[in-house]
């Protein structure tokens, strides 16, 4: 890590045009930047001849919530986490339910200031089995995110990225060999959808899954945030849980949540609990092991099943643990069928709570 100043150090990813602007490779936006010019996630910026990240080190703020919370149910269930993000985002969804910080243009949204060491032994002191990248989309502060993920690995504590996984084949490999698990925000199965509404492109985020699931050992769940009359389609959902299966495998959890209106889609309604259950009953008919529905309350749709006898494992209410039924190694109590996922032998205790953390 080059440091040119106190938050910004230079980036990795980036190569000079013919026409003298700068490249930033790190996703594929591509942004092409002139002296001064900020990129689409306006946290990356190019000064001079170099992309440099602007916002190292500092964060709109710290919490400890539970892991469920990412969502990531198959990750040692019930155990804080210390969550934290920054500001900007890379992608352009009009639905964006953390708009206030991925859509910041205000660097004093970033009031707390923490370096990697700090974060790696607050997570340590608080008991913490985990530390996440989230609220905003931890590709495009890599540097920080890679650095922070480093220090935790040394005292033995978690690294989770909640991303879009909207990033480039070579930052891409440096980004996840860092990380423990990942929830990717699978937006929709539609590339008009993609285009039209998050300002991306579908292949790139599939490319990520692949990659995932083929070329690491990270554990990854998906979620795909339903929003009615635009991905929650049955066709739709038919099609993105029959290519996770061909694609990734039965043992991947999806998790379908609920839209409530906001930022730029406020004359949208909400999703009706029933779109979640239709969509979990159509991923578990396609042969998905692990659907379940969020943002409602749905014990059912958050309750883990065994896939060869149908016993409950792991019973949720909301964020709450309310049944335990898996071995020391995770296995079924009742036939002895593995779980696919990380487990302790016993549950956390952590629960529903979160807790504000000031650094």
């Amino acid at each position: 890590m080059t440091k040119i100043s106190q938050n910004v150090v230079a980036g990795r990813y980036f190569h000079t045009l013919s026409d003298g602007r700068i490249q930033c490779d790190v996703c594929p936006r591509y942004c092409k930047l002139r002296d001064g010019q900020r990129g689409m996630c306006f946290v990356r910026a190019r000064e001079k001849d170099q992309i440099v990240l602007t916002t190292y080190g500092r964060s709109s703020g710290f919490c400890i919530d539970p892991i469920e919370k990412k969502p990531l149910n198959h990750f040692y269930p019930g155990t804080p986490v210390l969550s934290f993000g920054t500001a900007g985002c890379n992608l352009g969804c009009k639905f964006c339910q953390n708009w206030d910080i991925s859509k910041s243009r205000e660097i004093d949204t970033l009031a707390d200031e923490a370096s990697p060491e700090k974060i790696a032994c607050a997570a340590e002191e608080l008991g913490c089995r985990s530390v996440a990248f989230t609220y905003n989309d931890p590709v495009i502060f890599l540097e920080y995110a890679v650095d922070v993920a480093q220090a935790c690995r040394e005292r033995g504590i978690n690294t989770v990225a909640v991303t879009a996984g909207y990033i480039c084949e070579e930052p891409r490999v440096e980004f996840f060999q860092h990380m423990d698990a990942t929830n990717v925000d699978l937006k929709g199965f539609t590339d008009d959808f993609y285009k039209k509404i998050c300002a991306a492109e579908l292949g790139n985020v599939l490319d990520t899954l692949q990659y995932l699931k083929h070329e690491t050992d990270v554990w990854f769940e998906i979620t795909t945030l339903l929003i009615p009359g635009l991905n929650d389609g049955d066709g739709e959902l038919e099609a993105l849980t029959e290519w996770v299966v061909e694609k990734l495998g039965p043992d991947v959890p999806v998790h379908f949540t609920a839209f409530h209106p906001d930022w730029k889609m406020m004359d949208v309604p909400p999703t009706p609990p029933a779109t979640l259950t239709r969509a979990r009953d159509i991923a578990i008919k396609n042969g998905i092991r692990y659907a379940y529905t969020g943002n409602v309350h749905d014990e059912r749709g958050g309750t883990t099943l065994c896939h060869a006898c149908g016993e409950p494992l792991i019973g949720r209410d909301w964020y709450t643990l309310t049944r335990w039924e898996l071995s020391r190694d995770g296995r079924c109590s009742k036939c002895g069928e593995r779980c696919a996922g990380w487990f302790d032998e016993a549950p956390g205790t952590w629960g529903a709570r979160r807790e504000a953390v000031s650094m």
